[in-house]
């Protein structure tokens, strides 16, 4: 009887100092699960589920092991938000796979996907015809994001006479976080002076104050947040 009630006081404890690790750690342990925030979410489960049965091993060694996942998520969650490079580190990039309604072989192979991985992710979303997707982007948390092609956006413009359909492109995300992204930069053939000519900023001292900047390339226009 006594090995039961221990078995009871520790899952309870265990349970306790779990949610209470979650509680810190945030929602992004669910809405935004990465392959990071994965491996320290299996192992603290792990880690509480083996203290729920272990009464051989002082307690303390699993609050200091689940303590140390912990700290080390907080630490790269951290990081990754003093700059992008960080943050692709830790994170790895959105990669896209459907550009321009082709295939791109070269990234399929980076992000070790097949063509079928990416038709039954479509279809997930509702596109089971793949001429309808001008984009598709593996994001980091293992989910395809889609832009559809311009005809084929809610509400569908095609339904109006007369009306233009603009071609589907991604959104430019120029600034995040006060930090330039290169790869951006880089994908739009431009560089910092044409960003700050642009934004009308005279130095770095400025971007910081920005919080997020997109580009639209085909208006030629910025939507600038700023930090409050």
């Amino acid at each position: 009887m006594d090995g039961i009630w221990k078995v009871l006081v520790f899952s309870v404890s265990a349970f306790v100092y779990l949610f209470f690790i979650s509680k810190l750690l945030g929602k992004k342990q669910i809405s935004q699960l990465d392959f990071i925030d994965y491996v320290i979410g299996i192992s603290i489960g792990s880690i509480a589920a083996q203290w729920s049965t272990d009464d051989s091993t002082p307690f303390y060694y699993y609050l200091i092991a689940m303590s140390v996942f912990f700290v080390f998520d907080l630490l790269m969650t951290y990081a990754a938000r003093k700059g992008l490079w960080m943050y692709w580190f830790f994170k790895s990039r959105p990669v896209v796979v459907i550009k321009d309604g082709k295939f791109d072989f070269e990234q399929l192979k980076k992000s070790k996907l097949s063509v079928n991985d990416v038709t039954g992710m479509a279809r997930d979303k509702g596109y089971f015809d793949l001429n309808d997707v001008a984009y598709a982007i593996f994001e980091t948390n293992g989910t395809l994001s889609i832009l559809p092609r311009g005809a084929k956006r809610p509400v569908v413009a095609e339904d109006f006479d007369g009306v233009p359909v603009e071609k589907s492109t991604p959104a430019n995300y120029i600034i995040m976080d006060g930090e330039i992204s290169e790869y951006t930069l880089h994908q739009l053939e431009k560089d910092e002076q044409w960003l700050y000519e642009k934004l009308g900023l005279s130095g770095k001292k400025d971007i910081k104050r920005i919080l997020f900047a997109a580009y639209d390339e085909q208006q030629d226009t910025f939507d600038v947040h700023y930090r409050q």
